[in-house]
């Protein structure tokens, strides 16, 4: 298994962190620490994950979602 450090901005919405974590689920990846940061419009997610899979196929999807403004 490998770790990936993720940093995801996006916009504050009910239902955004909802959205993240569904898609991270989806693909194959286990969320081991979560830190979300709201400040007003924005939220700022840091996220240590693991997973078989390459990390290139959870950003290409997270990158996808509507209020997701940058992934790195």
């Amino acid at each position: 298994m490998q770790r990936y450090d993720l940093t995801i901005k996006a916009n504050t919405r009910p239902e955004t962190l909802e959205r993240i974590l569904r898609v991270i689920r989806h693909r194959g990846f286990e969320v081991l620490n979560l830190q979300a940061v709201n400040s007003g419009e924005e939220i700022a997610i840091q996220l240590i994950l693991q997973s078989q899979r390459d990390i290139s196929l959870l950003t290409a999807q997270l990158e996808k979602l509507f209020d997701v403004l940058a992934v790195s």
